[in-house]
């Protein structure tokens, strides 16, 4: 995992077999039932490098052998917020390594011609100011999405030394969208694309990740 040289808090997760498997989902011949499957595989192993600074901690366990003092968690996984719909893509492969972690979501779609977010879903858990958060979604577009998803977590009292925000494809415009924002959450991506077309759409990125995803196209 790579710290980019030109934004304070951008890391992009470069192991060979993400960017083998988005390449993968980039094409356009790619199906639906693969996109979805290689997207929750890419979410496993960027989760891996995302949380590889969870703090640890040790207890006394008992092995077939002896006890010993063995590195467990300090905390409690933590929440998986995926941004609806394109971050339950995400978050399914999530799960996979946060296997206890619970969920909230938050929901907003674009509206076409201002292409700013229209909220209409925040269910999160009721201790959400005492855990740490994964916020996950596919496409960091223009930022608005993300940095709505953000002004609602700051709203319910989350601190940005919480948050983790995990997208798979960034544009420029949205990375300096969320680090003027919140300039001390760190965004981690598998990979910053060129810039966005005249629709708001990442290039070149990979298209619609809701519609890849849910076969709406």
């Amino acid at each position: 995992m790579l710290k980019h040289a030109d934004y304070k808090n951008l890391f992009v997760v470069n192991h060979p077999l993400v960017q083998d498997r988005l390449s993968f989902i980039r094409q356009k011949e790619t199906s639906f039932a693969d996109f979805r499957r290689i997207l929750r595989e890419i979410a496993v192993l960027m989760s891996y490098e995302v949380t590889r600074d969870l703090p640890l901690t040790t207890k006394t366990i008992e092995t077939p052998m002896t006890k010993m003092q063995a590195p467990v968690l300090a905390n409690p996984e933590p929440v998986i917020i995926p941004i609806l719909r394109a971050g339950l893509g995400m978050s399914d492969g999530v799960k996979e390594v946060l296997t206890s972690a619970v969920f909230g979501h938050i929901g907003v779609y674009r509206d076409e011609e201002t292409h700013r977010p229209v909220e209409y879903l925040v269910r999160l858990p009721k201790d959400i100011q005492k855990r740490d958060i994964l916020l996950v979604d596919p496409m960091l577009a223009t930022g608005y999405s993300a940095k709505h998803a953000l002004d609602i977590l700051a709203r319910k009292g989350v601190k940005p030394e919480q948050i983790k925000f995990m997208v798979l494809v960034s544009a420029p415009e949205g990375v300096k969208v969320i680090e003027e924002a919140y300039p001390d959450i760190p965004i981690y991506t598998a990979a910053l694309d060129d810039h966005l077309n005249e629709n708001a759409f990442i290039v070149p990125g990979l298209g619609d990740a809701g519609d890849r995803i849910c076969g709406t196209i």
